[in-house]
């Protein structure tokens, strides 16, 4: 890693004093002030769309100048729909319940003394993100409201529109009275301002949360000096039962794989039960290649349906973030979980059936952060699971795992109430 210049080092380590400043107001600031907050954001987004818009724009041409993929500029685009999602995603946080100071448990001990297990903010939290410049809104707003401080890196093509969207989370703090560098976003491109941040600004930044692909969650893991909230691929499945019902497994898988090909919860690799193959595997395959997708299949697949590739070892652990699946026949649930272990990334995995007893072993036993039953793996998203936005998705098993919302920011401590005690 190439040192950071010194001047680049400077702004970095006062943003990071001055989150560390911003933090402990926040920690103690009312949940009325801080949802004033998060509805001056939105009104202010909605007051600047335009501007939002033809920055976005601006950094959309600069992308396709330099022919990144499609699904690359789909998650960097940002349509008047979704600046007016990132508004409502605001409000909706702000509707949500306060976790700071919520007591998640209590207990009187024999000697009279009460202990209570009280949530608190973590402190200052980075978060370094790639293409998708609505995490500007989604990662400061819920910091904002768990009472953390965020520093957010975004990904050099998206930093005109990012820029745009802090500058209006910035207005909105100010309008309520909290401290602009409650959310801050790093002021340069250059790849040097990561390294500062995983090194953990002088001690300023209390937690990473890395929002990108597999090189970007990579390095952080590898040099981060700090606690870290990631996921590294989202290798994500839907196995077909042999008790599926047919018209619902091609919903739900063309769905799972073509909503959205270059978000994280999108399905990469279909499985069939052998058992179901004769009614359920021509179907299917045919369902995804006439929308559009290339599907690379085992022997049975490709004997399916000349139009499928032949797929290689690699594909099936490979998130494509791409109109590409790889699919294969299975011998039932038990072959289905087996791969799933052996190829997944812990992340998103479904199970489509009419078998109650063949559902309830893969949500027990499929060791993913979010297993479904009949429902698309796209809804690996916090919005959809009433948190209102989302930092991103955890698979690890420490602290926080799935979508990570305004509980997995926080952290505890115990408060001790008593009358004088003493330990004898």
């Amino acid at each position: 890693m190439k040192p950071a210049t010194s001047d680049n080092r400077q702004v970095m380590l006062a943003l990071g004093q001055a989150a560390r400043r911003a933090a402990r107001a926040l920690a103690l600031a009312a949940t009325g002030q801080k949802n004033a907050a998060l509805h001056a954001m939105a009104a202010d987004i909605r007051k600047h769309a335009n501007e939002i818009a033809s920055e976005n724009a601006t950094d959309v041409d600069a992308a396709r100048a330099k022919n990144l993929k499609d699904s690359f500029i789909d998650r960097l685009t940002l349509t008047p729909a979704h600046i007016e999602a990132m508004a409502k995603g605001l409000e909706d946080i702000a509707a949500l319940p306060d976790p700071v100071g919520a007591v998640m448990a209590q207990w009187a001990r024999p000697n009279g003394m009460v202990i209570s297990r009280v949530r608190v903010p973590i402190g200052v939290i980075g978060i370094i993100y790639e293409s998708r410049p609505n995490v500007t809104a989604d990662a400061g707003a819920l910091c904002m409201k768990s009472g953390n401080a965020a520093i957010l890196r975004g990904g050099s093509d998206g930093f005109r529109s990012s820029a745009a969207i802090a500058a209006c989370l910035q207005r909105g703090l100010a309008a309520a009275g909290l401290p602009e560098t409650a959310i801050q976003m790093a002021p340069t491109t250059d790849r040097d301002s990561v390294g500062l941040m995983l090194e953990g600004l002088g001690g300023t930044i209390d937690l990473i949360v890395p929002r990108g692909g597999k090189n970007l969650v990579g390095r952080v893991r590898s040099e981060a000096r700090v606690p870290v909230f990631s996921h590294l691929e989202g290798v994500c499945h839907v196995y077909v039962d042999r008790a599926a019902d047919l018209e619902m497994a091609k919903k739900i898988v063309l769905n799972a794989k073509m909503r959205r090909t270059g978000v994280c919860g999108a399905a990469e690799t279909i499985l069939i039960d052998r058992a179901g193959a004769a009614a359920n595997l021509r179907p299917i395959i045919g369902t995804l290649i006439d929308a559009g997708c290339e599907v690379r299949g085992d022997a049975a697949a490709q004997a399916a349906d000349l139009r499928v590739k032949p797929a290689r070892e690699a594909d099936w652990s490979t998130e494509y973030l791409d109109a590409i699946v790889s699919l294969r026949l299975v011998d039932g649930v038990d072959e289905a979980m087996r791969h799933i272990a052996t190829y997944g990334s812990q992340h998103t995995d479904a199970i489509v059936t009419e078998d109650r007893a063949a559902a309830e072993r893969f949500l027990s036993e499929v060791d993913s952060a979010i297993v479904l039953h009949n429902a698309s793996t796209q809804f690996a998203d916090g919005g959809e699971f009433g948190f209102g936005a989302e930092i991103g998705i955890a698979t690890g098993k420490l602290h926080a795992r799935g979508p990570v919302g305004l509980e997995q920011l926080t952290t505890f401590k115990y408060q001790v109430r008593g009358t004088g005690q003493t330990r004898p």
